[in-house]
């Protein structure tokens, strides 16, 4: 992803691209699930999108299903884009809530058409359509990281970046300032560059290893700290989105794929032994495995500076999120964003590090503190589960449940990765109480704001019956070939 963004900028910069990369280094390869923002990446990168569904089997993501997580045969999904329709300048949730005290609203996800349309395995893109709910169709993908990984691959070295096959051996630093000086690879090559961008997943080789950075652990916050990953084939019609299923320690996620659907099952070492949690995920397989399980381990966090010196680290040599809320590969691309934004020269100014630090930090943090939430409130009975409800909570998150007791408002930042809707869903979806509504849905009568409701629950059921199903829609435009 870093080469072919930087690719793409670099003819106007004259700057020379060198990828270095091994073919016996494996990756995790099981990030499988996006959000939106990857439509951009996209598009920004000038690819077409049927064809990059079809070369990484990928399928269409309106959202998250939660099963069991509020409580065991509790669901409710995180849908993307809008939910709901303001009305006389009174958010959608606030008169939602107002009604919903009374008993006479259904649940959020009723009045948002990325939630019904995915109950309903459907989808399809935005169509012009003014005052339509299809006119926001918000959407990510579901794809395949390996032949991912291997177009982008292709697009970077068409562009002119360099690829060399080969491990590092070592890594030197310049006496006078301590700034990467060089890599050494395995068969001898000595090579220079100004700038190093450490893609060396959780083994940090520059930023770590040689820059010693340092390294921020939230395991407290979120004590998963193992996964276990298989394929398996798919059996039945092709769901668009990704379900996330509470389990007695931790949750199982489920990514379906054109050709596949990806497993995976994400615990706590201290309340579950790996071959256990192993046994779980393949009892629980909707069809037959397609290799074997892939065991990893991880400490959530993130690197003190993902920005020391001359070296920015990107994806796993920044930090890791558990795949939750499908955050992985969109830290990725913030990070090569941000890169873009403060783009050095050879000065290596200090104010320019600095802000992206800031920057970087403040969208992990966000990130971090949306899945904290996602354990903390949960009502599931069980010792791990009871353990997440007593940690402390980071300040920053007790202050937005504080704001969201108090009336139901959810405040952010322009620049934070999740949306308004997106933590109402979760909040309501978990059933966190308010001590009232907030007041601005006074300004419309009961009556008003029941017809609101109505009208926008028929207008979001009309638009999701005429949607396709999620399988004909790829048949019709996006079909990979037969593996």
């Amino acid at each position: 992803m870093a080469a072919a963004s930087l690719s793409q900028f670099f003819p106007r910069l004259r700057g020379n691209i060198r990828l270095i990369e091994s073919a016996e280094i494996g990756t995790v390869g099981v990030g499988e699930a996006t959000i939106p923002p990857i439509i951009e990446f996209l598009r920004t990168l000038g690819f077409d999108e049927d064809e990059v569904v079809r070369r990484t089997q990928a399928t269409f993501k309106l959202g998250i299903e939660f099963k069991d997580w509020t409580r065991p045969g509790h669901s409710f999904i995180h849908p993307f884009g809008p939910i709901g329709f303001p009305r006389r300048g009174v958010p959608f949730t606030a008169y939602w809530r107002m009604r919903r005290e009374s008993g006479a609203a259904g649940p959020l996800e009723e009045y948002s058409l990325a939630a019904v349309a995915s109950r309903q395995k459907k989808f399809m893109r935005p169509i012009r359509r003014p005052d339509s709910p299809l006119e926001t169709i918000t959407y990510a993908l579901h794809l395949d990281a390996g032949l991912f990984a291997a177009y982008l691959r292709t697009h970077a070295e068409n562009r002119g970046v360099i690829r060399t096959e080969g491990k590092v051996r070592d890594v030197a630093l310049k006496p006078e300032n301590g700034f990467i000086e060089s890599i050494t690879l395995e068969s001898g090559e000595r090579i220079e560059a100004d700038l190093y961008i450490d893609c060396t997943g959780f083994r940090g080789l520059l930023i770590e290893g040689a820059l010693k950075t340092g390294y921020e652990d939230w395991t407290r916050w979120l004590p998963c700290d193992r996964a276990v990953a298989v394929a398996c084939r798919r059996n039945g019609p092709l769901s668009s989105h990704t379900r996330a299923t509470a389990r007695d320690v931790g949750w199982q996620w489920r990514i379906p794929l054109q050709h596949r659907v990806g497993n995976g099952y994400v615990y706590s070492s201290q309340f579950m032994k790996d071959d256990e949690a192993q046994d779980v995920l393949l009892s629980g397989l909707e069809g037959p495995a397609l290799r074997d399980p892939l065991r990893l381990r991880f400490t959530t966090g993130r690197r003190r500076l993902c920005w020391n010196k001359n070296c920015v680290a990107v994806g796993l040599s920044a930090g890791f999120l558990e795949p939750l809320e499908s955050t992985g590969i969109h830290l990725i691309q913030r990070g090569i964003f941000l890169l873009l934004v403060f783009f050095p020269d050879r000065r290596f100014q200090q104010v320019d590090i600095d802000r992206f630090n800031r920057q970087f930090a403040f969208d992990y943090e966000g990130a971090r503190d949306f899945l904290i939430a996602h354990y903390a409130l949960t009502e599931r009975p069980g010792e791990f589960w009871q353990h997440c409800r007593a940690t402390e909570m980071p300040d920053s998150l007790k202050e937005r449940l504080e704001l969201f007791r108090s009336h139901c408002r959810i405040l952010r930042d322009d620049r934070e990765i999740f949306t308004v809707q997106g933590w109402h869903a979760i909040l309501s979806g978990q059933n966190v109480r308010c001590d009232g509504y907030d007041p601005m849905a006074d300004s419309l009568s009961g009556e008003q704001a029941q017809q609101a409701l109505d009208e926008a629950r028929r207008v979001i059921a009309n638009c999701a019956a005429s949607m396709p199903s999620h399988e004909d829609f790829i048949a019709q435009h996006c079909a990979a070939p037969p593996s």
